[in-house]
């Protein structure tokens, strides 16, 4: 029987890349770290790993909207400091009925959305 979901994975091609985006950029919250994978979200909760492409199958997977959402604090000033390192955006952050939301990517092209 399923219990509960451990983690999703987001593949990436260039891990240094990414664990400046993740770590420092982003600044997620750091469970662990290897040479090829980063897990974020500590507790009891479901994880994200964040792990270098090493074969065909996750090769494919690198560069794609993930589906993934992140709630974020006072996105407004965190999508200007994004935006002044650099950081790209699918979408700009814009304010909705259900509040207000950005899409960035990581430096492989991954998306994630932000929400406040």
């Amino acid at each position: 029987m399923v219990e509960k979901m451990k983690n999703i994975v987001v593949f990436v091609r260039d891990f240094e890349k990414a664990q400046r985006f993740y770590k420092e950029q982003l600044r997620l919250p750091l469970v662990q770290e290897s040479q090829a994978i980063m897990e974020f979200f500590p507790g009891d909760g479901t994880t994200l790993g964040v792990s270098l492409a090493m074969h065909e199958a996750a090769l494919s997977l690198v560069g794609r909207h993930t589906g993934i959402t992140l709630q974020v604090k006072d996105i407004e000033p965190l999508c200007r400091e994004l935006e002044e390192a650099g950081v790209a955006f699918a979408e700009p952050l814009e304010k909705t009925p259900w509040g207000k939301m950005a899409v960035v990517k990581d430096p492989d092209g991954n998306q994630f959305a932000l929400v406040e």
